[in-house]
């Protein structure tokens, strides 16, 4: 069993950077591929970034490669997502999530956190 909390989330202005932590509970958490989505209202929940177990392989999305970077530290059982030159439609509740295999799929992961809002202002 694994718990998330997500942290870091605020009101930035375009242009801005915020990293968010996804901060886990369990001693197993090195065995866990950690994906990062986000929903903006009215719209489906979609893939942000993942990272492997061990940190070694990473997937982005598209609208965000190149501006936003996601790193593990396991020894702090802590995912980060460092998020630069942030836009208004970045505008999203940011939600972590735990899998064992890395996948850019919801139904890949089997925890999720609460999730955190982002806001940026134009």
């Amino acid at each position: 069993q694994v718990q998330l909390v997500e942290l870091g989330g605020g009101l930035v202005q375009a242009g801005g950077s915020l990293r968010l932590s996804c901060a886990a509970s369990g001693r197993t958490f090195g065995s866990y591929a950690v994906g990062w989505f986000r929903q903006a209202p009215g719209i489906e929940r979609e893939f942000v970034a993942a990272i492997s177990r061990s940190g070694g392989s990473r997937y982005y999305a598209h609208s965000v490669k190149g501006r936003f970077t996601i790193s593990r530290d396991n020894a702090k059982n802590t995912v980060y997502l460092q998020m630069n030159s942030l836009k208004p439609e970045d505008t999203a509740v940011y939600f972590c999530s735990a899998g064992l295999g890395l996948a850019t799929t919801q139904n890949e992961y089997d925890y999720w956190g609460q999730g955190t809002q982002v806001t940026v202002s134009s």
